[in-house]
């Protein structure tokens, strides 16, 4: 059990440094950008956003870890539920609004609402946003208010044999955590499903046409590839939490301690792979890369 839990909480160290290096160049990037031309992108403003709150669920996320590790009572873990609870929850509303805006510029559809949003979801960002701080805030104090007088039984309870009494407390609490999960995950399962089906539609097409272009078509798999590896990370994160949510684990066990590593995997793994498919974050992530190796054969 302890080789597991050290297995475990070097991994999340790991995660932690990855995530924290992805999310903080993006905030960087993107901060050097509004320093010098005065103004943000839509895109620029949700993935800083979006980079602070992965951030800080990656902290958390070590930080439960280490209090299992260290044998703590959880004290910090569980004063601090509610914040994590929006963090969360503001986390995967950008994520879903990306999502969306991705959507809203890449895909094709005639429909009008599609039209209409595809020419406004620029100016919508910064509302899209403020909406989403809005709505995780109102249901992370709901959800505070109703788990108020209850953190101390239920980190108890993930060392007890009698599990009933708390679960049955925890009716309520749970069908607002489910709620709030469950409405930005099916936006995001139809904004992705639309970009997909766009794309393979386009894809098709191009097959069709002759003389197409062998580049164009790898442009165009490489984007399905990034759209279906956020979906499976996003889905993922979403099905993890709930599960989490339900307490089947106790705190302690391997499983629950698994469950924090895949839901560390979702902020940090996917940061990576929007660096990656974004040029200016590429090339700054390749300059980053290039002085720190100077800087080490310079020390050396």
């Amino acid at each position: 059990m302890v080789q597991g839990h050290i297995f475990f909480f070097l991994v999340v160290v790991v995660q932690l440094f990855t995530g924290v290096l992805a999310n903080g160049l993006i905030m960087v990037v993107n901060a050097i950008d509004l320093i010098i031309r005065r103004k943000m992108a839509p895109l620029d403003l949700l993935l800083s956003c979006l980079a602070t709150t992965r951030i800080i669920l990656l902290m958390f996320v070590f930080l439960a870890q280490l209090d299992i590790f260290c044998l703590e009572k959880y004290s910090l873990f569980a004063n601090s539920i509610a914040f994590v609870f929006f963090i969360n929850e503001l986390s995967l509303w950008l994520a879903t609004w990306l999502s969306v805006f991705y959507c809203a510029k890449i895909a094709t559809i005639s429909h009008p609402l599609f039209l209409w949003i595809k020419m406004r979801i620029s100016r919508l960002v910064p509302w899209l946003i403020l909406g989403s701080v809005l709505h995780a805030t109102t249901i992370a104090l709901i959800h505070g208010r109703e788990t108020s007088t209850i953190p101390k039984q239920v980190f108890t309870h993930y060392f007890s044999e009698n599990s009933t009494q708390v679960k049955q407390i925890h009716v309520l609490p749970l069908s607002i955590f489910i709620l709030g999960l469950t409405l930005p995950s099916l936006i995001f399962i139809v904004a992705v499903l639309l970009l997909i089906f766009s794309l393979c539609n386009h894809c098709w097409q191009m097959r069709t046409m002759a003389g197409t272009r062998e580049p164009s078509r790898h442009g165009h798999i490489s984007a399905m590839l990034s759209i279906l590896s956020f979906f499976i990370l996003y889905f993922t994160h979403y099905m993890v939490a709930l599960v989490v949510s339900t307490q089947v684990f106790h705190l302690g066990s391997i499983s629950f301690l698994f469950c924090t590593l895949v839901i560390g995997i979702y902020p940090s793994l996917h940061s990576v792979i929007l660096i990656l498919g974004n040029p200016k974050l590429k090339q700054n992530a390749k300059m980053f890369i290039v002085h720190c190796k100077c800087c080490h054969c310079v020390r050396a």
